[in-house]
């Protein structure tokens, strides 16, 4: 089945770590515990380890164990000034650009945001479409849901799609619908370090090598240098 889309994760993946984006977003997370559970800030950063451990993320446990409004937490927590801690990357819009597919932003975080990224990187022109975490009934990456409502909003299926991302733990429920998958650097836990080239097609150090990979993709060819079934660092 011929490629269609390349879907690629946002924040840490069409920019590089440390930029300060999801740093200031785990700031407002304990600052809404804080405010909103009237937590200390200890209790708070105890709070979102155990929900990461017991559901995944704080958005689920604060879903399964409270009654508050999501909605809120989301628009709080991503009120931030983007720009102030990103700016345009002509090399990845030009990249974008070259990579003869269909390109879609899927992110956790909320469209709002990843439009508000997109705009600050200068590539908002290169993507027909940002599905955020609203957009798939609030379920996150690791969720199978929320990757198979994201390819019903597209109307295309898993063989169709590459999918880039930073965060191994997203990769999984990709490849299992039929994704090819790159995963940019690596981030955050591997679930499956011993089955990992079950997983992870290729690897790459940088966003801006995904062209490389697509290429190949489309000829049919490989490239040494970027390992098929390399294994995630």
């Amino acid at each position: 089945m011929p490629l269609r889309f390349v879907i690629f994760d946002l924040d840490n993946t069409l920019y590089q770590r440390g930029s300060g984006v999801m740093e200031e977003l785990g700031r407002r997370i304990q600052v809404w515990l804080c405010e909103a559970l009237d937590l200390t800030w200890e209790e708070a950063t105890a709070l979102r380890r155990q929900y990461l451990r017991q559901h995944g993320t704080t958005m689920a446990g604060l879903m399964a164990e409270h009654s508050v409004d999501i909605g809120h937490y989301l628009d709080f927590v991503h009120d931030i000034r983007v720009e102030e801690y990103l700016e345009p990357q002509p090399e990845l819009a030009e990249m974008l650009e070259r990579i003869p597919l269909r390109k879609v932003i899927h992110t956790n975080a909320t469209s709002d945001h990843g439009r508000r990224v997109l705009l600050a990187l200068g590539a908002s022109e290169q993507f027909e479409q940002v599905i955020g975490i609203e957009e798939v009934g609030l379920h996150n990456k690791f969720n199978r849901k929320a990757y198979e409502r994201m390819l019903a909003q597209l109307d295309a299926t898993g063989p169709e799609c590459v999918m880039v991302e930073d965060s191994p733990g997203n990769l999984p429920a990709a490849k299992a619908l039929g994704m090819t998958t790159i995963l940019v650097g690596g981030s955050g836990p591997i679930p499956r370090r011993d089955d990992v080239d079950d997983w992870v097609d290729y690897t790459v150090e940088s966003v801006l090598e995904v062209e490389h990979v697509v290429d190949r993709l489309l000829t049919g060819a490989e490239d040494e240098t970027l390992g098929k079934d390399e294994a995630a660092p």
